[in-house]
């Protein structure tokens, strides 16, 4: 192993990859080798509004064990553990969450070559499956977070605002949790279709739809006699898609605020007729816990969708800044469109 290592450090705007010395594991703590770090859009919200303090950030991660601290035998669920296995960890913890911590913790971040993990409430566990999956492992938590606390019932009418990766996660994991339908609504055509390869039955495109009440009608022919969803899940981020989306549920239905990571603003809401009239129950999701981890992990190693499809782009650590860009601009890199971009660590 190397005595040191490069980590992406990150104030205001500004990337910048520094070399730190990579610690000796100590008791109780796990060092990866890391693989690949997702960029998520929570990062690249607060990178919109300026890093106040030099961070480390990325908090989506798989890596290989490169050392284990004395007493660490065994995973989150007590799976026996060694160096050379894949593992993937939840960024919470009893601190700071990983990916959100400063230069004294070097390794703490993603978007690094290697992830050391010193809290003793980590959740680490051992992952079969290949890199590009696992990468996933966070984000799909927030999707099966989601499905669990729609309460969402086999053979429901889903309909998933926004086809970025929460979006077509939160689509994979209503189809893998018994939804009848699932309709998504986004763009442009290429996420679309990864769409209906993650379980989507019916795609709409706002860049075909662009007015938001001829969108309705259309959506809404989709569900069964015109009357809404039984679910509807907000995965865009976007404000206006909120009072948009309530118009998709059913009476007696569900309405899921998943995409809203970052305070972007307000919007007027009557309580009354938006939801008393209706009967709507509303449910609004923040990250995941360990319980959504543990169990998503479970349909990603089954691997029964192509999620590995999601990871369209792979950079060095000396691209992170070009993955942002693409994100806050034209969701191009290379001339392809962007669903997830990962960081890649050591080689």
């Amino acid at each position: 192993m190397p005595s040191t290592a490069r980590a992406v450090t990150v104030l205001g705007q500004a990337f910048q990859v520094r070399t730190f010395d990579i610690p000796d594991p100590a008791p109780g703590s796990l060092l990866l080798r890391q693989e690949l770090g997702g960029i998520c859009g929570t990062d690249l919200h607060n990178w919109q509004k300026g890093i106040a303090t030099e961070t480390l950030m990325g908090h989506e991660s798989v890596g290989i064990v490169a050392g284990l601290g004395k007493g660490v035998t065994e995973d989150f669920l007590g799976n026996p553990l060694k160096e050379g296995d894949r593992v993937v960890y939840h960024p919470r913890n009893s601190s700071v969450a990983y990916g959100f911590r400063g230069p004294d913790e070097p390794f703490s971040g993603g978007f690094s070559e290697y992830i050391y993990m010193t809290d003793p409430q980590n959740c680490w566990v051992k992952f079969n499956g290949p890199a590009k999956v696992g990468v996933l492992a966070e984000p799909f938590a927030v999707a099966t977070h989601s499905v669990m606390r729609s309460k969402m019932e086999i053979g429901d009418t889903v309909i998933v605002q926004g086809s970025g990766a929460i979006g077509l996660l939160t689509a994979a994991a209503a189809r893998a949790s018994g939804a009848g339908k699932v309709i998504v609504i986004g763009g442009p055509p290429e996420r679309l279709e990864l769409a209906r390869r993650l379980g989507a039955d019916v795609t709409v495109d706002i860049g075909v739809y662009r007015d938001v009440k001829e969108r309705q009608k259309v959506v809404l022919a989709e569900t069964r006699k015109g009357e809404g969803a039984d679910v509807v899940f907000e995965c865009a981020g976007f404000l206006p898609a909120f009072p948009e989306g309530l118009e998709y549920v059913k009476t007696d239905g569900t309405f899921v605020e998943v995409g809203h990571f970052v305070d972007i603003g307000t919007i007027a809401i009557n309580p009354n007729l938006h939801f008393l009239r209706r009967n709507l129950r509303l449910e609004g999701i923040w990250g995941s816990r360990y319980n959504h981890f543990v169990r998503g992990l479970t349909v990603l190693e089954r691997n029964e969708y192509p999620f590995a499809d999601l990871v369209s782009h792979v950079l060095p650590l000396e691209g992170v800044a070009d993955g942002f860009d693409a994100l806050n601009g034209t969701y191009k890199l290379d001339g392809e469109t962007v669903v997830k971009i990962a960081v890649r660590g050591a080689a």
